[in-house]
């Protein structure tokens, strides 16, 4: 008993220790910096910072996209969950697998798809005789695109939130206001909006966050219209090299880093006001009928998804088949040769296809793996070993909320040295990416991990400890197969996440550690439009395929563990 104890406290202080080493500590030295002098403790840089006429303009334009999109994407996201989740509309499943989609594709690929789509070079609006005249200005490079943008980059998050709010309810609420007589307008007004309240708020926090921290669509819709956003002055500060530019960029990244986790902090409190206590058991959704209008409703949900998904896919594929941007796609103009080039003669990108999978593997193996100890601690009989486990759970979930830049930032300085003992510098490698996948993405892994932990009957361990059974063979025994389901699925989750992204990478990537988002950034922006978008094609046909084949797991997993699924 005492070989297990020791057993389990060792690896808890690793665990906790390891989380705070990638998570907390970056983190701490990114305020360090940023708020100290020569004299020590000061917030003389950040009051300069604020000064600044150019910081000034990002932080106003940063806060208003963000606060415009999240509200339309809660609206928009509110309403969708509200029409699959209280309405006999037809064909769910597919539905919610089509609104979720955009929520898994890169957010620099949804820029370049909708730029291809609504521009004067659009293959789609040519074969329409509608494209803008050429030389106009692009109708997405302004603010209002912008917002557009990122309303339906994010707009799933809140379907998914008020989705799973919805069906935590419990059906008696529902059914004594039909026997009072109420109508389905009564009951939405009076019953189901107020008790989703922290949920909305829950769905708007986490879209102004995920707007606030995100690099592909302000930068490839902001640096054309001038509307430059935090994340976008970050990136052109660092890209300066100027002898000061890592504490510049750290009080930036410090005031971005300090507008979301005030936001989260709004967010708990005013949910905490708002919580209302429900009594018995989550049952099945109403299923409210439509009547006559499921028709018209159920062919604006398609037309939706079909504007949505269809529009920017089939504009994106038509530029990655024509040999040079703006033509129109014909049998004469039709080439394969676009995807020829990124797939097998440019080294760069059979380099980034490469790099992103490696690393992006390795992150969701490792985390699969730490979550299996951090989940188990985090759902232990000992009060000690809670409370210890939920530090380094907090510290994941800071993280994964903080801005994908501001974490670059953090783990630049605090990697940019080598590291102690081995004299070895994890800057300007590969690895450095690696961990910091890791760090900005154990959060994902973990949840349903934790989900999984809080399913199994405790007297399982117990009855393993009377047969003398230590802790690494419990683990290995007993939890590990139960737990595996959700750890692979949290771990495709994690894959799913770091082999698209762009926003962690964007300051972290080197020559020869290029990644498949940092790649087709740098192609748009250096005008290699045809293989930029040929390389977005292999990306989203990748996403949808990783989507469909986690569905192998949905008989496994527990319950919410895949997104689109019941």
């Amino acid at each position: 008993m005492r070989a297990s104890f020791s057993a389990e406290t060792v690896s808890l202080g690793l665990v906790v220790a390891g989380a705070t080493l990638i998570c907390g500590l970056p983190l701490l030295l990114l305020f360090k910096i940023g708020l100290t002098g020569t004299g020590g403790f000061t917030l003389t840089p950040l009051l300069e910072a604020l000064n600044s006429r150019s910081v000034q303009q990002a932080l106003w334009n940063s806060i208003e996209s963000s606060t415009l999109s999240a509200l339309c994407a809660t609206v928009l996201g509110t309403a969708l969950a509200l029409i699959i989740g209280l309405t006999n509309v037809r064909a769910k499943g597919i539905l919610v697998f089509l609104i979720l989609l955009p929520m898994m594709i890169p957010p620099h690929v949804t820029a370049i798809a909708w730029i291809q789509a609504l521009g004067p070079g659009s293959q789609v609006l040519q074969w329409f005789g509608i494209a803008p005249e050429i030389g106009s200005t692009h109708p997405l490079y302004s603010r209002e695109g912008l917002v557009l943008l990122l309303t339906l980059q994010h707009s799933p998050l809140v379907f998914l939130l008020v989705r799973a709010a919805l069906r935590s309810f419990p059906r008696e609420l529902s059914d004594a206001a039909r026997v009072c007589g109420s109508g389905a307008s009564r009951m939405l007004w009076k019953i189901t909006l107020p008790l989703l309240a922290p949920s909305l708020l829950a769905g708007f926090a986490l879209s102004f966050v995920a707007a606030l921290g995100n690099f592909g669509i302000n930068a490839m819709l902001g640096i054309p219209a001038r509307y430059t956003t935090l994340p976008v002055l970050v990136w052109r500060r660092l890209a300066s090299f100027g002898p000061d530019v890592l504490p510049n960029v750290a009080v930036i990244s410090v005031i971005l880093a300090a507008v979301a986790l005030l936001a989260i902090l709004l967010q708990t409190g005013l949910q905490k006001r708002m919580r209302t206590a429900l009594i018995g058991l989550p049952q099945d959704a109403l299923a409210l009928s439509l009547g006559k209008n499921r028709i018209l409703i159920e062919a604006l949900l398609w037309g939706f998804v079909a504007a949505v998904l269809v529009l920017p896919a089939a504009s994106l594929l038509a530029t990655a088949l024509v040999k040079t941007y703006g033509l129109p796609l014909t049998w004469s103009t039709l080439t394969f040769e676009n995807f020829a080039e990124v797939l097998w003669r440019q080294s760069v990108t059979v380099r980034a296809f490469a790099n992103s999978s490696l690393i992006a593997g390795l992150a969701a193996i490792a985390i699969a793996l730490v979550s299996l100890l951090l989940g188990y601690f985090l759902t232990h009989k000992r009060r000690n070993h809670r409370r210890a486990a939920a530090a380094a759970g907090a510290q994941a979930e800071i993280a994964f909320a903080v801005p994908g830049i501001v974490m670059s930032i953090a783990f630049i300085l605090a990697f940019i040295r080598p590291l102690p003992i081995i004299n070895v510098s994890l800057y300007g490698t590969l690895w450095i990416i690696f961990v910091a996948y890791v760090s900005c993405f154990l959060a994902i892994g973990l949840k349903p991990v934790t989900a999984a932990y809080l399913q199994i009957d405790g007297s399982l361990e117990e009855a393993a400890k009377v047969a003398g059974a230590g802790f690494g063979r419990r683990l290995r025994r007993i939890f590990a197969p139960m737990i595996a389901p959700a750890a692979a699925s949290g771990a495709i989750l994690v894959f799913l996440t770091a082999y698209n992204e762009i926003t962690v990478s964007a300051l972290l990537w080197s020559t020869g550690n290029e990644t498949i988002g940092t790649t087709i950034f740098n192609y748009e922006d250096g005008g290699y439009t045809t293989l930029a978008a040929a390389m977005s094609t292999v990306v989203v046909l990748a996403t949808i395929c990783i989507m469909l084949a986690m569905n192998g797991l949905a008989q496994r997993a527990p319950a919410g563990t895949i997104p689109w699924r019941n």
